[in-house]
């Protein structure tokens, strides 16, 4: 069983999709920030977020589709 790590709020509130430039939404279940504007969702390793386009993973419709 892996523990989950939770990330800072106020840190949260400073990161921005790198490509857009948009608000992230975090998943804590999955550990990923999500960018509904790029489609995309960059993963947390190890409490730090991997804000690299080609480390994320791409989103499909369904998951664009549910709220946050």
């Amino acid at each position: 069983m892996t523990a989950r790590t939770s990330i800072d709020p106020k840190l949260l509130e400073i990161l921005v999709c790198p490509l857009t430039k948009t608000v992230l939404e975090y998943d804590a279940e999955r550990q990923e920030l999500i960018s509904r504007a790029a489609k995309l969702a960059y993963p947390i390793r190890d409490g730090i977020p991997i804000m690299l386009a080609e480390e994320a993973r791409q989103l499909d419709e369904d998951e664009l589709r549910r709220k946050p």
